[in-house]
């Protein structure tokens, strides 16, 4: 029986060493720093050091998508195997890499007409997109066919959610998210954003004044969203420099003491998303298994 090979973009944020268990191939995004030298998320820099590096040298680093050759390689590498494939994407609302594994696909499948090869639009990003990724992976490991496990995930889309909030605007304000004005305002009465997964994009959702108040209000958000559902859904913590992991770890335990399935480990954000909101965000990712959809 043919087991398919999941394939995700980098942008998916899954720990590598989950990704390595789980059988996951990821396709990196690039960064570069100088619009000229372009590194790969992952394999040539980790978000750790990528925090690192625009803080130490207040820089703001601009990103690519991956090439249409770049998933063309990770999906052959599966067909030459006599694989199916099912590669799973950042919203297309956010970036082109969908359209790049699409191109691939069409590509691929002249060259291999009797196999399966099929793109998702995930229309999430950060962790969102990695639970995305692992609730497919549960679904091939429980024997669902890749048409059953798109069913499922196309339903899943409409029950995911992320609340995001940042410390600092600069970098929103700098990629144009955020006009310069707001930006000083907000810096001057100490006002935080709160910012949701909506439609595919990240949008502005309310905004507050001080750190804790934003912090309580994700998790208040996020309650509301799950209501009395709480065990259908799977919740991930995910932070951006490592200076945030306590406070990221604080805000699980504590939605775990109240009986909410909250992921172990904290997930990193990656470069994708950091590049755009900068290297200060603490996000709520939640979304429900595949069983309850």
């Amino acid at each position: 029986m043919n087991t398919y090979k999941i394939i995700a973009d980098s942008s998916c944020d899954i720990p590598v060493s989950l990704m390595e268990a789980n059988n996951i191939t990821y396709v990196p995004f690039n960064v570069s720093f100088d619009q000229e030298n372009y590194m790969e998320e992952l394999k040539d820099i980790t978000p750790n050091a990528f925090y690192d590096k625009i803080n130490a040298e207040k820089l703001f680093p601009k990103t690519s998508l991956p090439s249409v050759q770049a998933y063309m390689d990770a999906m052959e590498e599966a067909l030459k195997d006599g694989k199916d494939v099912l590669c799973l994407c950042l919203s297309s609302k956010f970036s082109g890499s969908f359209q790049s594994a699409v191109n691939a696909a069409n590509i691929l499948s002249e060259s291999y007409p009797d196999r399966i090869i099929k793109v998702v639009d995930t229309t999430c990003a950060t962790a969102c997109e990695g639970m995305m990724v692992l609730e497919a992976c549960r679904m091939r490991n429980a024997s669902l066919t890749i048409e059953e496990t798109i069913e499922k995930l196309d339903k899943m889309k409409e029950c995911a959610c992320l609340y995001v909030t940042v410390d600092s605007l600069e970098h929103l304000q700098k990629g144009g998210r955020i006009g310069k004005a707001s930006a000083m305002a907000g810096a001057i009465l100490n006002i935080k954003p709160i910012i949701a997964m909506r439609d595919g994009e990240l949008q502005p959702e309310s905004k507050v004044r001080g750190s804790k108040k934003a912090l309580k209000t994700i998790m208040d958000m996020s309650k509301a969203k799950m209501g009395d559902e709480k065990e259908q859904y799977r919740i991930i913590l995910v932070r951006g420099e490592k200076e945030r992991e306590t406070i990221a770890v604080e805000l699980a335990n504590e939605l775990r003491a109240e009986g909410y399935d909250v992921a172990e480990d904290v997930w990193t954000v990656g470069i994708t998303i950091g590049s755009h909101i900068g290297p200060t965000p603490i996000a709520i990712c939640m979304m429900k298994k595949y069983e309850y959809v």
